[in-house]
């Protein structure tokens, strides 16, 4: 009894084998990882040289001083403004659509058997395997141009997002609650209410904040191809080489970016606690 004791708690303290040793598994994925960039770059034409040359270098520096001073006439600013509100909008509202939607479809995709929950997650990884550039693309044809076909394609992308992640959360959420609420008699919809979703509903607000991060700045690239917002006027003034209102544009993105990355984050702590 003594000798199987020490043989198991041996197995259960066993110490991982060597990093540089055959059995490691971390050594070998670290050299096909590195494998992998080697042929990175040998399958690829990158012209190192001629991006860092000293011709390369002044361009750019002339390019980059196109850009100051930026335009700050009131005019210009509050046309700014009003396509920063117009992309901001377009991500809170696409996202609040994208988590009821990937809410209604991570509970099929969780909870059903057998190929019923194949096909929902089949639904899933289409959705979100689509670009929000080739979604707002297509749906200009429908929607037309304007914010509505950018705020549809960030739904329907971040919809097949959330609804993975969210599935995810569903399964993973302890089995106790649940099963102490179904020896009491109560049926599926009481289950999940009063048992798996105070559960995990922190981490799926905290998912969904995550998205509206990613939101924001996919919602200020969808305006290039007349999907509204910021994006719309960056496309406009570089394609009429005005750098000056270009570099407005610009810095009215980055502010809008740290602003919501900063209540994105702030929301996500306080949800923890």
């Amino acid at each position: 009894m003594t000798s199987s004791r020490q043989k198991a708690a041996n197995l259960r303290y066993r110490l991982p084998p060597p990093l540089f040793d055959a059995r490691s598994r971390a050594a070998w994925l670290v050299l096909g990882v590195l494998a992998l960039v080697v042929a990175s770059f040998a399958s690829l034409d990158l012209k190192l040289g001629s991006f860092l040359s000293g011709e390369a270098l002044a361009s750019m520096r002339k390019f980059l001083g196109e850009f100051v001073p930026p335009d700050t006439s009131p005019g210009f600013v509050a046309k700014v403004a009003q396509g920063a509100w117009e992309t901001l909008a377009m991500s809170a509202l696409g996202t609040v659509l994208a988590a009821l939607a990937g809410v209604a479809m991570a509970l099929p995709a969780s909870r059903l058997p057998g190929a019923a929950r194949g096909g929902v997650r089949l639904l899933l990884n289409a959705l979100r395997s689509v670009p929000e550039l080739v979604w707002a693309s297509m749906l200009l044809i429908s929607a037309g141009l304007g914010p509505f076909a950018g705020t549809l394609a960030l739904a329907i992308h971040t919809s097949g997002v959330l609804g993975r992640l969210f599935a995810e959360a569903i399964e993973n959420a302890p089995p106790g609650p649940a099963g102490a609420l179904r020896i009491q008699g109560a049926g599926t919809l009481r289950v999940f209410l009063y048992a798996t979703l105070p559960q995990v509903l922190p981490q799926l607000m905290s998912y969904t904040l995550y998205r509206w991060e990613n939101n924001i700045r996919a919602a200020a690239v969808l305006g290039v191809v007349g999907a509204g917002g910021l994006g719309q006027l960056l496309m406009y003034h570089m394609g009429l080489f005005q750098m000056d209102k270009t570099a407005t544009v610009l810095a009215a993105m980055l502010v809008l970016v740290a602003v919501v990355d900063g209540v994105s984050f702030s929301l996500r702590r306080w949800l923890t606690r």
